[in-house]
């Protein structure tokens, strides 16, 4: 795949004209942390239909899974939709508002995404769909205050048995959609009262979490440096309750596997957020370096200017590409590795961050100014340098790859 079909460039067009009649008037509302996205995104979906298509997809994958068919592992995947389909709305979406990306792709790719892989038809059907049309909100909650990067080994959460319940107690942080969810899944260990053996090695359990669970606490959204259309927050469990019909246990691996799944989808949407605000950033600065002038001559004749230009469409080939070898990667049925993932998410997120901040280079001291939107896409840039996983982790979990082989 070397350029979008007649038939993508349609779906963007369509995607551009919601995004200019719904989004772009509300941005500074986002931006500033007074309006959360989820009617937004609500609207995206009922606009194209992607909630129909989700509904009916539901019922033919229940239906094959009731009468006995091999399980199928698309449900972190949009229904009904090809492999361009899902990722031209990130694209778009990232060019005026990244962290509505960001709190749609939790929802839907983690949270619903974890549901349809690891739980039985019940648990599907109990919370799957509501997750997949929008009509809930999910948060994937694995990050804790004292584990960052060392999200398995250093993870304090737990779970105890106490007769036909788990007992849940910990706490998680980061949590995108924390303060808002209506569905979480939870990760933590298990506790089996075993005094011996290293808590690190302990096994990975996965719960299904609802809002409003006795003992269970979601604070206000946090503040932070950008991504402020995603909320993000905390989350406390004292005591909560949770019987067995919450247990996610669908699959090989438990918990611990289920979530590195989750970080290959994760890091390869990364590639595509990357790309939106790569080609924003390009278009906004090839505008301003037509229009500013000073000692009398447009400021994109002067050769440094030029060589910022010049960058960001080496950047944006790229990333681009790596987008087309997903899609492609997709359309044959393959799944990234993590560690293709990983070079995927360590190359677009740096690539976006250093676009984003030439770009407010560019700009001079209008750059700096929240009127002009490149500061605000430079704040969120940042984030994809941070989440799913940090710039040195993705190095770590590329060097491993290689170093096995």
């Amino acid at each position: 795949m070397i350029e979008w079909s007649d038939e993508d460039l349609m779906i963007r067009d369509a995607v551009r004209g919601w995004i200019d009649a719904e989004v772009r008037p509300n941005l500074d509302a986002l931006d500033a942390g007074e309006l959360p996205p989820y009617d937004l995104i609500r609207s995206l979906y009922k606009t194209f239909g992607m909630d129909e298509m989700a509904r009916s997809s539901f019922a033919s994958r229940i239906a094959r899974e009731r009468s006995g068919e091999q399980r199928d592992d698309d449900g972190d995947r949009p229904a009904g939709g090809n492999a361009a389909m899902s990722m031209l709305p990130i694209i778009e979406l990232c060019k005026v508002s990244p962290g509505l990306v960001t709190a749609m792709g939790v929802s839907l790719g983690l949270a619903a995404g974890t549901v349809m892989k690891r739980g039985t038809v019940e648990q599907k059907e109990r919370w799957g769909l509501d997750l997949l049309t929008m009509d809930k909100v999910g948060a994937w909650a694995i990050t804790e205050p004292n584990s960052g990067s060392d999200a398995f080994g250093g993870m304090q959460a737990t779970a105890r048995k106490v007769g036909d319940e788990y007992v849940l107690n910990g706490s998680k942080t980061f949590i995108t959609n924390g303060p808002y969810a209506d569905t979480i899944v939870f990760y933590c260990k298990l506790d089996d009262g075993a005094a011996g053996g290293d808590r690190r090695d302990r096994e990975i359990l996965t719960f299904v979490l609802d809002r409003g669970m006795p003992g269970l606490e979601q604070s206000r959204p946090l503040r932070k440096m950008g991504l402020h259309s995603s909320p993000t927050g905390e989350l406390f469990l004292n005591d909560v309750r949770a019987g067995a019909d919450r247990v996610l246990s669908g699959g090989s691996g438990g918990g611990k596997e289920s979530a590195k799944q989750n970080f290959v989808t994760e890091r390869a949407g990364v590639a595509a957020m990357s790309l939106g605000v790569i080609e924003e950033c390009l278009k906004l600065s090839i505008d301003y370096a037509k229009k500013r002038e000073l000692w009398g001559q447009r400021i994109g004749d002067f050769q440094l200017i030029q060589l910022k230009l010049a960058k960001m469409e080496v950047a944006r080939i790229n990333v681009q590409n790596l987008v087309f070898r997903h899609i492609e990667m997709q359309k044959a049925g393959r799944t990234p590795t993590l560690a293709e993932a990983s070079a995927m998410k360590l190359y677009a997120a740096q690539a976006a961050s250093e676009v984003a901040m030439e770009a407010v280079q560019l700009y001079g001291g209008n750059g700096y100014m929240s009127e002009y939107r490149v500061e605000q896409l430079a704040r969120d840039a940042k984030s994809f340098q941070i989440y799913a996983g940090t710039d040195e982790i993705q190095v770590t979990h590329i060097a491993r790859d290689l170093l096995s082989r």
